[in-house]
């Protein structure tokens, strides 16, 4: 396996940085530290917080991206991959990858203008998901939904369990279908 670019093992050690010690903690320094470079050699990569905040909203959103390139072309096939990239399929506890989005956003209050590609990247995948050949409102309130039901599982607030959290989720891709033949 390849060796992670120092670029990742550096936005890896932001991620534990927030996760271990909380959003106040993500410091440039703490970062260069728990990567165990120079600061210059972080400088190199991220001049400034805001610099590495985005390279992680970046990682994230581009991870979310390539899942959603897997879409096929009929009708609601986009929103069916929004829904398979969000939730999983079968019922788990917050996958690590979870946790760092939750840190990270947590981060990202602490500096609003780094939530700017976040709004641009929900804005396109609005855009993609009205054009999907299903009812907008329909594709819409479905979205609604699964980002509703993400941030529940990110936060810890009474998500469903095993057995329902798989018949919800059935019950959105039903609904993609009924909307795709309507």
């Amino acid at each position: 396996m390849p060796r992670p670019s120092s670029k990742d093992r550096l936005l890896d050690a932001a991620a534990d940085v927030l996760l271990s010690d909380g959003a106040e903690s993500l410091t440039l320094e703490a970062v260069a530290k728990r990567a165990g470079v120079s600061k210059g050699g972080l400088f190199y990569h991220f001049p400034t917080k805001q610099a590495l905040t985005a390279a992680m909203i970046e990682r994230l959103t581009k991870a979310f991206d390539d899942a959603l390139d897997q879409a096929g072309d009929r009708p609601g096939d986009f929103l069916r991959a929004y829904v398979r990239a969000t939730l999983p399929e079968r019922h788990t506890t917050a996958a690590p990858a979870d946790r760092v989005t939750v840190a990270l956003l947590a981060g990202v209050l602490v500096d609003p203008a780094g939530l700017a590609p976040l709004r641009e990247r929900f804005a396109a995948w609005q855009a993609r998901l009205a054009d999907d050949g299903i009812d907008p409102a329909a594709a819409t309130a479905i979205r609604l939904a699964v980002d509703g039901w993400w941030a529940v599982r990110l936060l810890g607030l009474s998500e469903p369990g095993p057995g329902l959290h798989e018949r919800t989720r059935d019950y959105l891709m039903e609904a993609i279908d009924r909307a795709a033949h309507h």
